[in-house]
């Protein structure tokens, strides 16, 4: 998975992908190639 500055760019690699937000991260999720995974975000501070 990568890890990135802005997941503009990373959306476009490829027609598939979307972008997901769960636990205040941001993904890039793509169920037809799992290799163009991306994160955005890190953990929150408690």
């Amino acid at each position: 998975m990568k890890v990135a500055n802005s997941l503009r760019a990373l959306k476009k690699r490829h027609k598939d992908c979307q972008i997901v937000r769960r636990r205040g991260r941001v993904y890039v999720i793509n169920k037809t190639d799992p290799r163009f995974k991306a994160r955005q975000g890190s953990a929150k501070k408690k």
